[in-house]
């Protein structure tokens, strides 16, 4: 799905014209700008809002910036879209600090890990920069406000999108229309891990019209499981040659990439079986959709965090010289102020500039002093802003900075140890980090590494913080996997993390929270799994299904329900 910038100058020229009189400084224009992709721009004024690409109130756009393609799943977008819904309020709107800009440039980054030009993004900057900028800010607010933000919310995010007449397409659940042969190719590439079919038409074929209802039925029904595609042939030439379609209605069916079935003629039964038939080979019923697994067999929509907030005193007090530098005081007077105001009227700690000195200074500071750096910016990425920004930053240096204890836990303290899983766990609630995490090798590395070495530690608390880390990747896999999507972790990831959570699985004798923890990640890492493949030989030849069966019998964890679905079901019938 192409992702495009649309560039507005909501001065209309005359920032061009005074503003280097006035400020000293060249000024081309006041920027705003928007996202346009699936048929729809995404723009921030009243709260987050769409409206058909160039019928907002800003008019036509000075500038169209192609930002590249997003690959990302349209629920995954829809959902990160509403989660930044807290952040970017119709009355957290601030022209210098919360704009139209920094909503474009998160959602941007989000979609194709690229920023918006840096003139727009430093714009405000610039004029703060200047005397007369300052002295006129609050003007400036003012009589830009109606401008930036719009005379109403009618088109908020969470509302249906009003189309003046025009229809926005929507992404999942409807037929593709093509007209040439780049275009069909394209629609087919997405299609290569389930199923597509083409439907070839011509406007002189009435037989064809009868089975148009049908096809958009199906189409609907498929939801994102099928690509249905229609081409006029009579137009397309170029596709009507490649396929040596001669006749309408002509249908061709591809599964996994590679055409399976091929048929003509006008039978709206003989359409909805094939097409039925055909998401049913792209989609088999997995076994383990036959088993009793309420835990399981759902979308998880939550992940274990870890949000309690340290004695911030006591804490500069452990840390002695360290916590005079004005970049560990801001950082935990943000703290302060944010976990006792709203999040939106919380101004953010200079971010740049903190990563900026834990970059410098972490690996310099004795290594009993270190956690509690890591412990204030546990707390700060429960911020979707702080966690965003770090998400954003190239190579993920600041969070390997933090976590660089993982590979050498015998040597880390304790506490040190804990703080850096607590940091892990919550980086899956920011909406930017789970697709970070998984498009990030040394990133992903660095958490199994972690997770691996304290699944075993002797601290019962190491153990269960571990289980969280643990079940949090499991979901991040398990919700793709369920939706019918492609695996997030590779197969070499999984095994990675499912030995060790095998062999802790069996050590445990005293913990039932980190039992459950073990137990859960293993089953969300298992179900649906290939039946013949390494995953499930593993835990058949581990013996885990009897492993199990033998904490029933330890009074301590007797009374875990997972002992049961997850025994009993999951490893008892489903590694059958």
């Amino acid at each position: 799905m192409d992702v495009e910038l649309y560039v507005y100058d909501l001065s209309k020229g005359i920032a061009r014209q005074w503003s280097l009189a006035l400020t000293g400084v060249q000024i081309d224009a006041i920027y705003h700008t928007s996202l346009v992709f699936g048929g729809v721009e995404y723009y921030f004024g009243q709260g987050i809002q769409r409206k058909v690409p160039g019928t907002s109130h800003h008019g036509d756009p000075m500038q169209k910036i192609s930002m590249g393609r997003t690959h990302l799943p349209n629920d995954v977008i829809q959902e990160y879209i509403e989660s930044m819904a807290g952040i970017y309020s119709v009355e957290s709107y601030d022209l210098f600090l919360r704009n139209c800009n920094n909503f474009t440039q998160d959602l941007v980054m989000f979609l194709v890990g690229r920023s918006i030009p840096e003139y727009i993004r430093s714009l405000p900057q610039t004029v703060l920069n200047t005397p007369f900028g300052q002295m006129i800010k609050p003007q400036i607010e003012l009589a830009l406000r109606g401008v930036t933000q719009g005379e109403d919310a009618s088109s908020n995010i969470l509302q249906p999108l009003p189309t003046n007449g025009i229809e926005a397409p929507a992404l999942k659940g409807y037929v593709r229309n093509v007209s040439n042969l780049r275009e069909l190719e394209e629609q087919l590439a997405t299609a290569v891990n389930s199923c597509a079919v083409i439907f070839f038409t011509s406007s002189t074929c009435p037989p064809c019209k009868i089975v148009y209802p049908t096809y958009d039925e199906l189409a609907e029904e498929a939801g994102d499981k099928a690509v249905l595609i229609k081409v006029d042939i009579g137009h397309a030439y170029d596709v009507a040659s490649k396929y040596r379609v001669r006749a309408t209605p002509t249908f061709m069916m591809f599964l996994k990439g590679k055409k399976d079935d091929e048929w003509s003629g006008a039978d709206p039964a003989q359409l909805r079986g094939n097409v039925r038939l055909l998401i049913q080979m792209a989609f088999p019923v997995h076994p383990h959709r036959q088993l009793r697994l309420p835990s399981l067999q759902r979308k998880i929509t939550s992940y274990v965090s870890y949000t309690k907030v340290p004695p911030l005193d006591k804490l500069l007090q452990k840390i002695g010289s360290y916590g005079e530098d004005p970049t560990v005081r801001s950082l935990v007077d943000f703290v302060k102020t944010r976990n006792s105001a709203s999040p939106s009227e919380v101004a953010l700690p200079n971010l740049p500039l903190l990563a900026a000195y834990l970059q410098s200074i972490y690996q310099k500071m004795p290594i009993e002093l270190r956690f509690a750096v890591v412990d204030l910016v546990r707390v700060a990425y429960l911020d979707p802003r702080v966690s965003g920004f770090f998400a954003e930053e190239s190579e993920h240096k600041t969070l390997l900075t933090l976590l660089s204890h993982s590979n050498q836990l015998s040597s880390c303290p304790y506490n040190l140890r804990i703080v850096m899983l607590q940091l892990a766990c919550n980086l899956f609630t920011a909406p930017l980090y789970p697709e970070q995490i998984v498009s990030s090798q040394p990133l992903r590395e660095t958490l199994i590494q972690l997770l691996t070495g304290c699944l075993l530690d002797s601290h019962t608390n190491l153990r269960v913080v571990a289980a969280s880390l643990g079940y949090n990747l499991a979901v991040l896999n398990h919700n793709a996997r369920f939706e019918g999507r492609p695996d997030k972790l590779s197969l070499g990831d999984q095994v990675e993390i499912i030995a060790p959570l095998l062999e802790a699985i069996g050590t445990e004798k005293e913990c039932i929270e980190a039992l459950h923890g073990f137990l859960f990640a293993l089953g969300l890492l298992l179900y649906e799994a290939p039946m013949d493949g390494e995953i499930i030989d593993l835990c058949r030849a581990m013996g885990i299904a009897d492993t199990v069966k033998g904490k029933t019998e330890m009074p301590a964890l007797k009374s875990e329900p997972l002992l049961e679905e997850i025994g009993q079901e999951l490893l008892g019938k489903g590694l059958k």
